[in-house]
């Protein structure tokens, strides 16, 4: 990589985080919502395609097993809903990829759980279709999303739009904020 790529990439970074704090109400909203669903003793659904996938199944890890670790502590309650790879593989060949999430929320959500999807376009059907189901059994959603936010910013309750086209830049910046409202979460349960 040339240096004047890897400079533009992180400018390009450090541009759109440097505005993040324009979205500290909305981080605030999330930081909240999830601290009560683990409260009242619920648990957190969490989803995302491709490298979006990647980082909710890094951020379940996080809650499961801890964020830092001078911090031990009981494991947080989070399931990944692309973690069981038979289920996703016989999903998606029996009943169609676009209801892979929704039927895992169908079988593991109660009310009073809270899905948090991860997707850089807010347009992939699988995402809409289990926001559409958490509707449906009144589970409250949360969405980190890029560009306009697509379909999913209907459908999410509370939600981040990452305003880039680069999906890069957006998924760094879906993980920089789970990140930190994930320690905040973890601050106010413990």
């Amino acid at each position: 990589m040339s240096n004047n790529i890897f400079k533009q990439e992180l400018s390009d970074l450090v541009k759109i985080l440097e505005d993040m704090p324009r979205f500290s109400e909305d981080v605030n909203s999330i930081i909240n919502e999830l601290y009560n669903c683990l409260k009242s003793g619920k648990k957190i659904l969490i989803c995302g395609n491709g490298g979006s996938d990647a980082e909710a199944n890094h951020l379940a890890a996080e809650f499961i097993v801890r964020l830092k670790p001078a911090n031990n502590r009981k494991a947080i309650p989070i399931v990944s809903l692309s973690q069981n790879t038979s289920v996703l593989t016989a999903c998606g060949n029996d009943l169609g990829f676009e209801n892979i999430f929704s039927r895992s929320l169908e079988a593991l959500a109660n009310q009073g759980d809270v899905l948090l999807s991860l997707s850089t376009s807010g347009e992939s059907l699988n995402i809409i279709k289990a926001l559409t189901l958490a509707k449906e059994k009144k589970i409250k959603t949360i969405s980190f999303l890029g560009q306009d936010g697509g379909k999913a910013k209907t459908l999410s309750d509370l939600k981040i739009i990452i305003p880039s086209e680069d999906v890069a830049r957006i998924q760094e910046c879906h993980l920089f904020l789970g990140h930190h409202i994930f320690s905040e979460v973890e601050k106010k349960l413990f």
